[in-house]
Protein backbone atom coordinates (compact mmCIF):
# COMPACT_ATOMS: atom_id res chain seq x y z
CA UNK A 1 0.00 0.00 0.00
CA UNK A 2 1.28 3.74 -1.07
CA UNK A 3 0.90 5.90 1.92
CA UNK A 4 2.50 8.91 0.51
CA UNK A 5 4.52 9.87 -2.57
CA UNK A 6 6.92 12.77 -3.51
CA UNK A 7 7.85 13.65 -6.80
CA UNK A 8 7.63 15.90 -10.12
CA UNK A 9 4.28 17.07 -10.86
CA UNK A 10 4.45 15.77 -15.07
CA UNK A 11 1.76 17.99 -16.94
CA UNK A 12 -1.34 19.55 -15.81
CA UNK A 13 -3.63 18.66 -13.00
CA UNK A 14 -6.73 17.32 -15.55
CA UNK A 15 -10.16 16.33 -13.98
CA UNK A 16 -8.88 16.09 -10.68
CA UNK A 17 -6.17 13.54 -11.47
CA UNK A 18 -2.79 14.56 -11.81
CA UNK A 19 0.04 12.63 -12.75
CA UNK A 20 3.38 12.54 -9.97
CA UNK A 21 6.46 10.93 -11.61
CA UNK A 22 8.69 9.30 -8.84
CA UNK A 23 11.73 7.70 -9.61
CA UNK A 24 10.49 7.45 -13.64
CA UNK A 25 7.50 5.73 -12.78
CA UNK A 26 4.70 8.31 -13.03
CA UNK A 27 1.11 7.57 -10.74
CA UNK A 28 -1.66 8.61 -11.59
CA UNK A 29 -3.31 10.21 -8.08
CA UNK A 30 -6.73 11.57 -8.10
CA UNK A 31 -7.42 14.68 -6.19
CA UNK A 32 -10.12 17.24 -4.67
CA UNK A 33 -10.74 19.99 -7.79
CA UNK A 34 -9.52 23.20 -5.53
CA UNK A 35 -5.72 21.49 -5.26
CA UNK A 36 -3.80 24.36 -6.63
CA UNK A 37 -0.62 22.05 -8.16
CA UNK A 38 1.47 23.66 -11.28
CA UNK A 39 3.05 21.36 -13.44
CA UNK A 40 7.01 20.52 -13.25
CA UNK A 41 6.97 21.06 -9.35
CA UNK A 42 8.08 19.05 -6.28
CA UNK A 43 4.68 17.58 -5.10
CA UNK A 44 4.49 15.69 -1.50
CA UNK A 45 0.85 13.97 -1.30
CA UNK A 46 -0.45 11.83 1.69
CA UNK A 47 -2.14 8.60 -0.44
CA UNK A 48 -4.98 6.81 0.41
CA UNK A 49 -4.90 3.52 -1.52
CA UNK A 50 -8.61 1.93 -2.83
CA UNK A 51 -8.22 -1.71 -4.23
CA UNK A 52 -11.41 -2.58 -6.42
CA UNK A 53 -11.46 -6.12 -8.50
CA UNK A 54 -10.54 -4.22 -11.49
CA UNK A 55 -8.62 -1.42 -10.62
CA UNK A 56 -6.00 0.27 -7.85
CA UNK A 57 -7.13 4.26 -7.86
CA UNK A 58 -4.47 6.60 -5.40
CA UNK A 59 -5.92 9.68 -3.95
CA UNK A 60 -3.96 12.08 -2.54
CA UNK A 61 -4.07 15.06 0.02
CA UNK A 62 -1.49 18.10 0.47
CA UNK A 63 -2.29 17.35 4.45
CA UNK A 64 -2.57 14.24 6.62
CA UNK A 65 -5.80 15.88 8.11
CA UNK A 66 -7.44 16.11 4.66
CA UNK A 67 -6.53 12.59 4.02
CA UNK A 68 -7.93 11.63 7.49
CA UNK A 69 -11.30 13.60 7.10
CA UNK A 70 -11.33 11.45 3.28
CA UNK A 71 -11.39 8.21 5.77
CA UNK A 72 -14.05 9.96 8.13
CA UNK A 73 -16.30 10.59 5.17
CA UNK A 74 -15.76 6.78 3.88
CA UNK A 75 -16.88 5.34 7.04
CA UNK A 76 -20.40 6.95 6.49
CA UNK A 77 -22.56 4.36 4.56
CA UNK A 78 -22.87 4.36 0.91
CA UNK A 79 -20.07 7.09 0.62
CA UNK A 80 -17.47 5.42 -1.40
CA UNK A 81 -14.12 7.16 -2.15
CA UNK A 82 -15.34 9.07 -5.28
CA UNK A 83 -18.45 10.35 -3.30
CA UNK A 84 -16.32 11.82 -0.67
CA UNK A 85 -13.39 13.15 -2.95
CA UNK A 86 -16.20 15.19 -4.62
CA UNK A 87 -17.87 15.98 -1.41
CA UNK A 88 -14.47 17.72 -0.35
CA UNK A 89 -13.73 19.39 -3.81
CA UNK A 90 -17.15 21.06 -3.23
CA UNK A 91 -16.04 23.16 -0.40
CA UNK A 92 -13.59 24.26 2.06
CA UNK A 93 -13.09 21.20 4.67
CA UNK A 94 -13.17 23.54 7.78
CA UNK A 95 -16.62 24.61 6.80
CA UNK A 96 -17.81 21.34 6.22
CA UNK A 97 -16.37 19.32 9.27
CA UNK A 98 -18.05 22.64 10.88
CA UNK A 99 -21.44 22.48 9.53
CA UNK A 100 -21.41 18.60 10.57
CA UNK A 101 -20.33 19.45 14.02
CA UNK A 102 -23.06 21.66 14.06
CA UNK A 103 -25.67 18.68 12.97
CA UNK A 104 -26.94 21.25 10.27
CA UNK A 105 -28.10 19.37 7.29
CA UNK A 106 -29.71 22.35 5.61
CA UNK A 107 -26.26 23.89 5.20
CA UNK A 108 -24.62 21.16 4.29
CA UNK A 109 -27.08 20.38 1.82
CA UNK A 110 -27.99 24.14 0.60
CA UNK A 111 -24.12 25.42 0.86
CA UNK A 112 -22.27 21.96 -0.75
CA UNK A 113 -24.73 20.89 -2.92
CA UNK A 114 -24.60 17.64 -1.07
CA UNK A 115 -27.84 15.46 -1.33
CA UNK A 116 -30.42 15.61 1.57
CA UNK A 117 -30.43 12.07 2.70
CA UNK A 118 -26.83 12.19 2.29
CA UNK A 119 -26.07 14.81 4.45
CA UNK A 120 -28.60 13.75 7.15
CA UNK A 121 -25.96 10.64 7.25
CA UNK A 122 -23.18 12.64 7.23
CA UNK A 123 -24.42 14.85 10.42
CA UNK A 124 -25.59 11.18 12.31
CA UNK A 125 -22.80 9.35 11.58
CA UNK A 126 -19.95 11.68 11.39
CA UNK A 127 -21.14 14.84 14.23
CA UNK A 128 -19.67 13.37 17.44
CA UNK A 129 -16.22 12.65 15.92
CA UNK A 130 -16.12 16.05 14.83
CA UNK A 131 -17.76 17.91 17.69
CA UNK A 132 -14.11 17.10 19.17
CA UNK A 133 -12.46 18.57 16.68
CA UNK A 134 -14.00 21.66 15.69
CA UNK A 135 -14.99 24.68 17.25
CA UNK A 136 -18.54 24.31 18.07
CA UNK A 137 -19.30 28.24 16.98
CA UNK A 138 -20.43 27.72 13.51
CA UNK A 139 -21.95 30.55 10.99
CA UNK A 140 -23.00 27.56 8.37
CA UNK A 141 -27.19 28.15 9.32
CA UNK A 142 -26.12 32.16 8.58
CA UNK A 143 -23.75 30.79 5.50
CA UNK A 144 -26.77 28.64 3.84
CA UNK A 145 -29.42 31.71 4.17
CA UNK A 146 -27.15 33.95 2.45
CA UNK A 147 -26.10 31.11 0.14
CA UNK A 148 -29.91 30.45 -1.02
CA UNK A 149 -30.40 34.53 -0.98
CA UNK A 150 -27.33 34.73 -3.32
CA UNK A 151 -28.62 31.49 -5.64
CA UNK A 152 -31.97 33.74 -5.83
CA UNK A 153 -30.27 36.53 -7.10
CA UNK A 154 -28.85 34.24 -10.07
CA UNK A 155 -25.40 33.47 -8.53
CA UNK A 156 -24.01 30.00 -8.55
CA UNK A 157 -23.13 27.63 -5.30
CA UNK A 158 -19.51 28.28 -6.20
CA UNK A 159 -19.86 31.77 -6.91
CA UNK A 160 -21.75 31.72 -3.33
CA UNK A 161 -18.86 29.72 -1.46
CA UNK A 162 -16.40 32.11 -3.11
CA UNK A 163 -17.79 35.36 -2.09
CA UNK A 164 -18.61 34.00 1.26
CA UNK A 165 -15.08 32.61 2.21
CA UNK A 166 -12.79 34.52 4.76
CA UNK A 167 -16.55 37.12 4.89
CA UNK A 168 -16.44 38.16 9.15
CA UNK A 169 -19.75 39.41 10.53
CA UNK A 170 -21.66 37.79 12.61
CA UNK A 171 -25.70 38.35 11.57
CA UNK A 172 -27.16 36.82 7.65
CA UNK A 173 -27.29 40.53 6.66
CA UNK A 174 -24.17 41.26 7.16
CA UNK A 175 -22.60 38.29 5.38
CA UNK A 176 -24.94 39.14 2.61
CA UNK A 177 -23.66 42.92 2.21
CA UNK A 178 -20.39 42.09 2.46
CA UNK A 179 -20.76 38.84 -0.02
CA UNK A 180 -23.02 40.89 -2.60
CA UNK A 181 -20.01 43.45 -2.78
CA UNK A 182 -17.63 40.90 -3.35
CA UNK A 183 -19.91 39.44 -6.08
CA UNK A 184 -20.17 42.89 -7.54
CA UNK A 185 -16.41 43.80 -7.66
CA UNK A 186 -15.49 40.40 -9.45
CA UNK A 187 -18.49 41.55 -12.09
CA UNK A 188 -16.66 44.86 -12.65
CA UNK A 189 -12.82 43.34 -13.13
Amino acid sequence: MIGKLTGVLSGPPREGVVLVEVGGVGYCVRVPLAIALTEGSLVSLYIHTAVREDAIDLYGFLEEAELLFFRQLMSVSGIGPKTALSIMSIGDTAALKRAIAAGDAAALHKLFGIGRKSAERLVVELRDKMVGSVSALSVSSDDADVVEALMALGYSAAECRAALKDIVGKGTKDRLGAALKRLGSRNTV
